[in-house]
C-alpha cells in the first residue's frame, strides 16, 4: 500500500545524502552552507529549541501515525525503513540543485543517529528515488508515477507543490519511497521541500497541527529544526520497531527520549534539559 504527503503553498523541501551515519563526538555540527539563504537563516535564529516531553512525544504521535493521503490500508502503526536507506536522484536539474539536496542529506544523516542513508549512482541499488522537475512538469510525472486515476485522485485532493510517498510490507517496514521536488520555485522553497519530503518519506507521513514542525503543511523552515530532529531521531531509535502500536510506542518513549534528548542537544550545542 502507497502512502502519500503533499506540500502545497510556497514551500517545498531538498535532501541529501552520504555513505554512513557519522560518528559525532562533543562539538555541535555546523550549519549547512544553505544557513547563507536570507529567508531560512532568519528563520534559524527566530528557532524555537527548548520544548518539553509533553511537547515532543505530542509531535512525534501525530506524525508517526496516521497518514495525510492515503487510499487503503491500516495507518495506526509505526512505519519506517528497517534497511539501509539508499536515493537515487533522477531527472534534469541544474548542478546547484543537485548539490544543494546533497548538502541536505548529508545534514539529515547527521543529525538522525541511527539511520544509514547514502545517495548511490544506480536506481537499481535504490529504495528511494528523487525526481526533480520543473514546476509546469509535475502534475504529468505525477501522472506518469502513479497513472492517471491515482494522479486525479492526488490532485483533486491536494494541488501539490511537492509530493513524497512509499510503500511498506506487512509487517509496516517501509520498503521503498519516491520524492518528487520542483527546481524552479527559488532556493528557499527548494529546501523547505526536500527536507519535509524526504523526511516524510522515511515514515512520519502525517500532517499536523504542531506549531513547531516542517509536518505542519503550514509551516514552512527550509532547514531541519531542533524539534523535528527529535521526532525523527525517536522514530529511528532500534527501540521503536516497525509495526507498533500507539500503546507499545508509548511504553518505549520514555527511554527513547532521555537518550534523544542527549543526542540532540550534543549536535546542536544545546544545555541539557
Amino acid at each position: 500500500m502507497f502512502l502519500w504527503s503533499l506540500k502545497i503553498g510556497i514551500s517545498a523541501k531538498a535532501g541529501t545524502l552520504i555513505a554512513a551515519v557519522i560518528a559525532i563526538s562533543g562539538l555541535a555540527l555546523p550549519r549547512a552552507a544553505f544557513a547563507e539563504i536570507p529567508q531560512i537563516a532568519a528563520k534559524q535564529r527566530a528557532e524555537k529549541k527548548t520544548f518539553t516531553d509533553a511537547q515532543i512525544s505530542d509531535g512525534f504521535f501525530k506524525a508517526a501515525f496516521g497518514a495525510e493521503y492515503h487510499l487503503a490500508g491500516r495507518v495506526d502503526r509505526i512505519r519506517k525503513y528497517e534497511a539501509p536507506v539508499r536515493v537515487f536522484i533522477e531527472g534534469s536539474a541544474p548542478a546547484n540543485r543537485v548539490s544543494q539536496l546533497g548538502e541536505i542529506i548529508g545534514d539529515i544523516a547527521r543529525r538522525i543517529r541511527h539511520i544509514d542513508i547514502a545517495q548511490v549512482k544506480s536506481k537499481t541499488d535504490a529504495n528511494v528515488v528523487v525526481t526533480l522537475v520543473r514546476d509546469r512538469d509535475l502534475n504529468r510525472t505525477i501522472e506518469k508515477l502513479y497513472g492517471t486515476d491515482r494522479a486525479r485522485e492526488i490532485k483533486s485532493s491536494l494541488d501539490p507543490q511537492c509530493l513524497s510517498g512509499f510503500s511498506k510490507n506487512d509487517a509496516f517496514q517501509i520498503l521503498r519511497s519516491e520524492v518528487l521536488l520542483t527546481i524552479d520555485n527559488g532556493d528557499f522553497v527548494f529546501h523547505d521541500c526536500g527536507y519535509e519530503e524526504l523526511l516524510q518519506s522515511l515514515g512520519p507521513i502525517n500532517d499536523t497541527d504542531v506549531p513547531w514542525t516542517m509536518f505542519n503543511d503550514d509551516v514552512s523552515l527550509g532547514f531541519f529544526g531542533v524539534y523535528d530532529q527529535y521526532l525523527m531521531n525517536i522514530l529511528y531509535d532500534p527501540r521503536i520497531k516497525a509495526g507498533m502500536t500507539i500503546q507499545q510506542a508509548k511504553d518505549a518513549l520514555p527511554a527513547v527520549l532521555k537518550d534523544v534528548r542527549e543526542w540532540v542537544a550534543k549536535t546542536n550545542n544545546l544545555p541539557q534539559q
